[in-house]
């Protein structure tokens, strides 16, 4: 006889990952959230998170409304995840564990399991791998293709506070703004004004953001280990860039328009950016058993697409619906896959589309 499943560990809690918890729990799971990473609170990028028109069901809905907070400004990726980790933390059925590293997975007929460094067996009824583009879990989901390959190219990012800038550098805006540029390079620029951590659009208190698309650096990356054979291995650091290259991407800022060419210098002369390697992930499969994917464990798309917060948002409430609505007599594991059949050809789609962009930029 098979049994409802109770229980779900969801490996990873980043943006894709609380969803998941708080979708599933919303069913009526309870949920234990791994993540390797500190409970100390992190930077990222930009996002917009308001894109209500492609939410087509009550959980959808009210995972975008948990993310966005109602705003529909873009915003700093922190701002968002600190929203979806204060709901996840309120929820009597999720327990959220940080500094929690994974050794190894396994799954049989009656549950599935993750290890943690310390030797500990965690249980559950399934696992879902929310680990990002070099996921633990997706290698024993699609063990034929364990691996998101390197695109060609990485993107510069920084957010700085607008306060460590000269007054006469500090955008004259007056309301949210995102702007686009194409360099004589080829190269892209992207830059946002954001409010401040403390939610306040007011000048001197917001901050500014920006993501440079630059395939010029792949020596540079494979030199420094950030990328080996067609795998990303990690992000570049600010410290790992000499003063040479920080030279050279100060010269290239001419480019860039004022005011943003002085905040892209700033953020150079500061170290206050990162290297993001870009990835791309196509699938042939999101489930294995007990053991499902979503978010960048499941599909890695470039961010040119803009695509990947909503692919993710669509994955968790997919999977927690497919779960609530299992027929009696149904296994789990046939309820996954119902969740594969539901979101494996939209999100095949989604990568292949950014797919044409790379092959044009990436060198």
């Amino acid at each position: 006889m098979h049994r409802t499943p109770e229980s779900v560990i969801v490996v990873g809690a980043s943006l894709a990952g609380l969803m998941a918890g708080l979708a599933l729990a919303r069913a009526g799971l309870h949920v234990t959230i791994l993540e390797a990473a500190s409970a100390q609170p992190r930077s990222g990028a930009m996002l917009q998170v308001e894109s209500g028109a492609v939410d087509l069901t009550s959980t959808a809905k009210a995972l975008r409304q948990l993310a966005s907070g109602g705003i529909r400004a873009v915003e700093a990726w922190s701002s968002i995840q600190a929203r979806l980790r204060g709901a996840a933390e309120a929820m009597p059925t999720i327990e959220l564990r940080y500094d929690t590293r994974i050794q190894v997975i396994g799954q049989d007929e009656a549950a599935a399991w993750a290890v943690t460094e310390p030797g500990e067996i965690v249980r559950a009824d399934l696992l879902v791998g929310a680990d990002g583009h070099r996921s633990i879990v997706r290698p024993q989901v699609a063990p034929h293709k364990p691996d998101a390959t390197f695109a060609g190219y990485l993107i510069w990012v920084a957010l700085l506070e607008e306060q460590e800038l000269p007054e006469k550098y500090r955008p004259s805006l007056t309301a949210p703004v995102t702007t686009i540029q194409e360099g004589s390079a080829n190269d892209i620029y992207i830059s946002s004004m954001v409010a401040g951590t403390d939610g306040v659009w007011a000048a001197g208190r917001r901050r500014l953001g920006w993501a440079w698309y630059d395939n010029r650096r792949n020596r540079l990356l494979r030199r420094l280990g950030c990328v080996d054979g067609h795998v990303v291995q990690h992000w570049l650091r600010a410290a790992e860039v000499s003063a040479q290259v920080l030279a050279q991407l100060e010269q290239e800022t001419a480019q860039w328009p004022m005011p943003w060419q002085e905040v892209t210098r700033h953020s150079l002369r500061t170290r206050s950016f990162v290297g993001l390697p870009v990835a791309e992930y196509v699938p042939d499969t999101l489930v294995a058993g007990r053991l499902a994917l979503v978010g960048d464990a499941a599909h890695v798309l470039t961010p040119i697409t803009a695509s990947g917060f909503n692919a993710s948002l669509q994955d968790a409430a997919a999977l927690a619906d497919c779960l609530t609505q299992i027929r009696p007599g149904a296994s789990t594991a046939q309820a996954l896959r119902a969740y594969e059949t539901q979101r494996l050809a939209p999100v095949r789609q989604l990568v292949q589309s950014g797919q044409s962009f790379s092959r044009s930029f990436g060198r």
